[in-house]
């Protein structure tokens, strides 16, 4: 087992733990840092968050992330953030701010929110621009209430407007009191940390037991079984990059929720995208969670999944020097059943390059607005020319055993014109394709009665159709 080394608050750690332990229980059990507290163990209620910096260009990116997901082994060569780490003989303008706003009873919820809060400070994105409130989507309070707490980080964002750009950021954060003096030599003793080299990746029954993407998902699911195995991550094999060749978007398969969420190509093809994946989950839970993991994961009711197929991906599957690519709708041949062979990997994905004929639209549907899992989510691509469709394709969650790309209704699109009279049908048709089952998330006809709402919806929104009330009703 080789060596993991990070940067815990102002301290190097060097430990031989096991990969797959949880970063909440090293830092509570192996450190004594109890300031990070134990939730729900689900990546829900924020009570864990720590911040986690990687370094970019001459300095270090820090975002949220809920420790209860998050697995030791991939912190090699980060700085992680604990509540204990941010403050010392002094109250830092976050904490004063939740004290004089009263944002605060039993307390228990205190210590993320502060470190989330901090996260917000330490953000050189305009990815909180709209709404500062998405800082604080990971984190719940069970008690104080939240008006408090969000006049405190009214507060802080005020404060955060006389904020510099650039490389004099960090130094204005310290005089401030945001974070300590320490944090202006994390970038050097980061870059003093050497690199592992990750196991080579065999078909073999000597290869890793467990690959994780993000482990999101498999962390709540099982996470003793996550804790005890070998395992290999998949950012040591497939890259975070997202790129545009040869009329293509490309995603690396170790590319999260977030790296989407902030990407500038992104948000040039899916100018959408950022309100979309508001609905998908909070900020600390898209920064671990690997796209990749969600299209394998292969939940009926995954939402990228169900972006991803309407928008036409391919799927890069790698297996020591062999690579081939296959259309994502044919990964799924049944419920958690994938044509992916021992030893494949999805390193790469693809989706064809939008161009102003293009839109696209995504619809989810769930008990909660937000950090939820969907009752039905649904997605459609068309391309158009005048008033006519030239290509179309339509994708829903939540109403088959699979990810269910709507072949039918996506043929019959081609060639209709762009009308009210249109979208009824499609949505009629779309009905039709469906076999959706009754469960805690709704009725079989519940369901259908969304997927027709959803379908009329993605017209409304992505085609500028003057659909009639009654359509939607």
């Amino acid at each position: 087992m080789a060596e993991i080394q990070f940067l815990l608050n102002d301290r190097l750690i060097k430990t031989s733990s096991q990969e797959g332990l949880v970063l909440l229980d090293f830092v509570r059990e192996h450190q004594r840092l109890t300031g990070t507290k134990i939730g729900c163990r689900e990546g829900d209620c924020g009570a864990c968050s720590v911040l986690i910096g990687t370094l970019e260009g001459e300095g270090v990116k820090y975002l949220p992330v809920t420790s209860c997901l998050f697995p030791l082994g991939r912190v090699h060569g980060m700085h992680v953030v604990t509540v204990e780490g941010l403050s010392k003989e002094t109250l830092t303008p976050v904490q004063r701010a939740m004290v004089e706003h009263s944002g605060t009873q039993c307390g228990f919820c205190t210590p993320g929110f502060v470190v989330s809060m901090t996260g917000f400070a330490l953000e050189s994105s305009s990815v909180y621009q709209d709404d500062p409130r998405d800082a604080i989507s990971g984190n719940i309070c069970r008690c104080t209430g939240y008006k408090s707490i969000e006049r405190a980080l009214s507060e802080v964002s005020e404060q955060l407007q006389q904020k510099p750009q650039g490389s004099e950021q960090m130094a204005w954060l310290i005089e401030k009191g945001f974070v300590p003096p320490y944090f202006a030599g994390i970038p050097a003793r980061l870059r003093a940390i050497p690199a592992r080299r990750p196991a080579e990746l065999t078909s073999s029954t000597s290869a890793p037991t467990v690959l994780l993407g993000g482990g999101s998902d498999l962390n709540v699911q099982r996470p003793e079984a996550i804790r005890d195995a070998d395992v290999a991550f998949a950012q040591d094999y497939a890259s975070t990059a997202i790129e545009e060749q040869d009329g293509f978007v490309y995603i690396g398969g170790a590319a999260t929720m977030e790296d989407l969420n902030r990407s500038p190509l992104i948000a040039q093809t899916l100018p959408s995208i950022r309100a979309w994946m508001r609905l998908v989950a909070s900020t600390p839970i898209r920064t671990i969670a690997s796209i990749a993991g969600n299209l394998v994961n292969a939940s009926p009711i995954g939402d990228v999944t169900i972006l991803m197929l309407a928008l036409g991906a391919e799927i890069e599957l790698s297996a020591q020097h062999a690579q081939r690519w296959l259309p994502l709708e044919e990964l799924y041949l049944g419920y958690k059943t994938l044509s992916k062979q021992q030893g494949e990997i999805l390193s790469r994905l693809r989706f064809p390059s939008t161009t102003p004929q293009s839109r696209v639209n995504f619809e989810k549907v769930s008990k909660r607005t937000f950090l939820d899992i969907a009752s039905v989510n649904a997605a459609m691509r068309l391309e158009v020319q005048g008033d006519i469709i030239q290509k179309a394709r339509l994708s829903a969650g939540g109403v088959a055993p699979i990810p269910k790309l709507l072949r039918e209704t996506s043929r019959w699109l081609v060639g209709q014109p762009l009308t009210g009279e249109t979208a009824l049908e499609a949505a009629q048709r779309a009905q039709s394709e469906v076999q959706p089952i009754s469960d805690i998330r709704g009725s079989a006809d519940y369901k259908r009665l969304l997927l027709r709402q959803l379908v009329m919806a993605h017209f409304a929104e992505a085609t500028a159709i003057p659909v009639v009330k009654e359509a939607l009703l």
